[in-house]
């Protein structure tokens, strides 16, 4: 059963900006602290910020300062707001609950592929 749908991903330059955005079904989006991952080619499936429930946000420090996590209960949707990208940025990303540093097994969605070159 599928539980977030991610969109927002594109082609950009580098210095360039996306807003990624992750529409939530079901439960988890209110029950767990929401996260933010990455999985570039060849390598591991990265978390790169967490939004809790109380809104309270933690980053992977390549990311700081250059990407910003939110999240609107209203609408069960949370977002990556992406500036200063870098191709080291180039990866599929993945919204998912988040329990400790893993996102929850099962749930896991398409993502949304980000590709930052010139």
């Amino acid at each position: 059963q599928a539980q977030f749908a991610e969109s927002g991903g594109d082609s950009v330059e580098p210095g360039g900006s996306l807003r990624l955005s992750c529409l939530a079904f079901g439960d988890i989006f209110h029950t767990y602290d929401m996260g933010w991952f990455r999985q570039a080619p060849g390598k591991q499936r990265e978390l790169v910020a967490i939004i809790g429930r109380d809104g309270r946000t933690t980053y992977e420090k390549s990311v700081k300062g250059r990407f910003t996590i939110s999240r609107d209960d209203a609408k069960n949707t949370m977002y990556l707001q992406m500036e200063s990208l870098k191709p080291e940025d180039t990866a599929v990303y993945y919204c998912n609950g988040v329990l400790g540093v893993r996102g929850l097994e099962g749930y896991w969605g398409q993502g949304t592929q980000v590709t930052v070159s010139s």
